[in-house]
Order: structure tokens, then C-alpha cells, then sequence
């Protein structure tokens, strides 16, 4: 594989080259947001879905995209051609751009779009389900990817310290939002559970929602933490763990600790469905 090739506001560049201004006010202020998805056979997933929730953070928060979401998607397969990886992780990301008084954009926003090589969480994690942890912590315009992270990041470097592979979200009444990069979902006498209040209505979490109705009830509602003990399965879903397994939150074990039939079921439909998805 040679030099990845990003993206940037009209050119093609060497990823080492790819720079931005420090007076740029994702730089100084952190006022800008992104989006993040992955290809399978080679062919970006659900693209406009992602773009159009790019537009919707850009929305929110006042940002006025460079390009039209069309353009962007053109964007996006150029930099995909440039690069000659198999599978690429891609990662969208538009700042507030230059401003010379650190704090009042001077013009449009910058437009960073950057491809990676895909890669995979070990297999254990599948067919031996993973550990979570929770943080107490509310996050600012959930429905916003912002590029401030900083709640993520420390709850993130938390979680690690503990050998977990996620960190949820947790309210001052004990409700379940999210994790720090997925959406979080529990399985109870056959019935899939995710919260629809103060989350980011992630790409895979709906994709999932939509096949799993096929085979099973789906109910979107508030989930406590405290009734994790009495769940049977648990599970989070996201662009890079897909459908992946959570056998205990902080000390509960969720179920009788082991991968349930529902989450395996589940993983197998989505991935069967990414695989066969034409875009």
C-alpha cells in the first residue's frame, strides 16, 4: 500500500501534507463537526445517509457545508479511487474555518475528507462478547458530531484502564443514552431495547433496527441502568463494531455472561445485509 491521499478543501494531497491553519476555528475553538463510515466491497455504506447527518451536525450548529451533499459524495469516490485499499475507513470533517479573531468565521468552513485502511476488533470480542463500563455524563447536542470530544476521550481512557471496550453514557436518574462512539442496545424474553432520547441516531443502529424487525419485536425506549441484571442480552452497535456483544456492564454480567442467540443472529443479518448493500 502506498501514501494514503486525503482530501482537502479542492485538493488531492499526501496525507503527511494535509494541514490545516491554526487559525482555523476547529483548531482553536473546536467548532466544527464530522462524520465516519466504512465501505464493504469496496463501496462506501449507506454514503447519503451519513452525509445527510452530516448536514443535519452542520445544521445545528450554524455551519454552512462547503459543498452540496451531492459534490461531497463525488468527493468521497475520488478519494476513494486515489487510494488503493480493499476496504477503507472514511472519515469526513468540516471545521469552521480561518478566523482572524479566533472566534468569528472569516469565510466557509474547510472540507477534510480522510480514508484508512479498515480494521477489525479480535474475534473474541464476537464469539466471547465484551466488557463496558458506564460514565456519569450527559453529552452537549447529542445529536450533533461535534469534533469536541473531550468527555469521549476521558471516559474512553478510562474505560481502557478497566480492559473494557466502551464506556455508556449515564444520567443523573440512571438512563442509559449511548456510548462514547455507538449506540447501545439490550435484549429482554426476545425483544430488542435501545434508547431513543439524547442519543446520535447512528447509520448502523437504524440499518440494524430495520433487519431485526424482520425476526423480532424492536422497542425504543428509555434503559436503566438498573435493570441491566435482569437482561438477557446486551450489545452495542456502531460503523466499526457493527453488531458487537457486551457480556458486563462495570460488575453486572449481563445474562448468564456468555453471547447470546439474538446478538449472534443479529450480527450475521447485518453483515449479510452490508455485504449485499449496493451503497
Amino acid at each position: 500500500m502506498g501514501e494514503l491521499i486525503y482530501y482537502l478543501d479542492g485538493n488531492f494531497v499526501p496525507a503527511a501534507e494535509a494541514m490545516i491553519p491554526l487559525g482555523d476555528l476547529g483548531v482553536v475553538r473546536g467548532y466544527g463537526v464530522f462524520d465516519f463510515l466504512r465501505t464493504y466491497n469496496g463501496r462506501p455504506f449507506h454514503l447519503m445517509d451519513h452525509l445527510l447527518r452530516l448536514k443535519s451536525s452542520a445544521d445545528q450548529i450554524g455551519l454552512k457545508l462547503p459543498l452540496e451533499l451531492k459534490e461531497i459524495a463525488d468527493v468521497v469516490q475520488q478519494t476513494l479511487a486515489h487510494n488503493d485499499l480493499p476496504e477503507a475507513n472514511i472519515r469526513l470533517v468540516v471545521t469552521g474555518g480561518v478566523s482572524s479573531n479566533y472566534f468569528t468565521p472569516d469565510g466557509p468552513g474547510t472540507l477534510a475528507v480522510m480514508v484508512t485502511p479498515t480494521t477489525s476488533y479480535p474475534e473474541s470480542c464476537y464469539t466471547e462478547g465484551t466488557k463496558v463500563v458506564t460514565t456519569k455524563m450527559e453529552r452537549e447536542l447529542a445529536s450533533v458530531k461535534s469534533l469536541n470530544y473531550i468527555g469521549a476521550i476521558m471516559a474512553m481512557r478510562e474505560a481502557a484502564q478497566k480492559g473494557a471496550v466502551e464506556a455508556l453514557y449515564v444520567d443523573e436518574e440512571g438512563l442509559i443514552s449511548e456510548g462514547t462512539r455507538s449506540n447501545f442496545f439490550v435484549v429482554k424474553d426476545g425483544v430488542i431495547i435501545t434508547s431513543k432520547d439524547d442519543v446520535l441516531f447512528g447509520v448502523t443502529r437504524n440499518v440494524l433496527i430495520e433487519v431485526a424487525t424482520a425476526a423480532f419485536d424492536v422497542v425504543e425506549r428509555p434503559i436503566t441502568l438498573a435493570e441491566l441484571a435482569e437482561v438477557d442480552e446486551a450489545f452495542l452497535t456502531s460503523s466499526t463494531k457493527e453488531v458487537m456483544p457486551v457480556v458486563q456492564v462495570d460488575e453486572i454480567i449481563v445474562g448468564d455472561g456468555r453471547v447470546g442467540p439474538v446478538s449472534r443472529q443479529l450480527l450475521t443479518l447485518f453483515r449479510a445485509y452490508a455485504l449485499g448493500h449496493e451503497g
